[in-house]
């Protein structure tokens, strides 16, 4: 059956991406897990003294989209076609789809299949070369860090949408502590270096002010 009756095949669950051993960002990714295991996320989105900012840029969005990988599909069975008709955060916001290459034109769809069409998408944008070089010395392109903004700005939506639509069944999983700490890591990085406008923190502008304040 398809998920979205739309022909498709059913949904799989992405697996995890993994940063290659030997490869550029190997050791800063053996960074990340030293610094998050301090306890302390705003030291932990800090760019590493010598460190190269578009590495450290590229080794963190990996793991924000595995961390949003994993945490909606947790949520498979309450966020569906039927639950969710739209890609919404809250009564005020509501997402349409659009990459600019196969989806030029921004179309509405449910949350599902948006989630489906954007994690496909970064996936395709994490595994190019062109866009995310893995080879060391190999250049990042100039509009890397607007590239990062993109998904950053789409990772954010999930969350807006995770929080705003199904925080009770997260409750219920026992997933509340750890959405958190993902959500706040990610803020952290994101307001840090400046990937996400305020505006588009607006569906979860209360959430955040709580969560600066503590």
């Amino acid at each position: 059956m398809s998920l979205f009756g739309l022909g498709r095949n059913a949904r799989t669950f992405r697996p995890k991406k993994t940063i290659a051993s030997g490869s550029r960002g190997a050791s800063l990714r053996k960074h990340i897990d030293a610094t998050l295991g301090s306890g302390n996320l705003r030291e932990a989105v800090v760019l590493p003294p010598g460190e190269d900012l578009s590495e450290w840029l590229a080794v963190n969005t990996v793991d924000f989209y595995n961390a949003v990988n994993l945490l909606y599909n947790t949520l498979s069975e309450f966020c569906t076609p039927q639950t969710c008709t739209c890609m919404t955060a809250g009564p005020k916001y509501e997402y349409r789809w659009a990459d600019g290459v196969k989806v030029k034109k921004p179309i509405e769809c449910s949350a599902p299949e948006y989630v489906e069409y954007l994690m496909e998408w970064i996936e395709g944008q994490l595994d190019d070369e062109a866009i995310f070089p893995q080879r060391l010395g190999a250049p990042f392109p100039r509009n890397f860090v607007e590239n990062v903004r993109t998904i950053c700005k789409r990772l954010f939506r999930v969350y807006a949408h995770m929080y705003h639509s199904h925080f009770q069944q997260i409750c219920s999983l026992g997933e509340e502590a750890h959405l958190n700490t993902c959500f706040k890591h990610f803020l952290y990085f994101c307001q840090h270096f400046n990937l996400i406008d305020k505006k588009e923190l607006a569906p979860l502008q209360e959430l955040i002010d709580s969560i600066e304040w503590r």
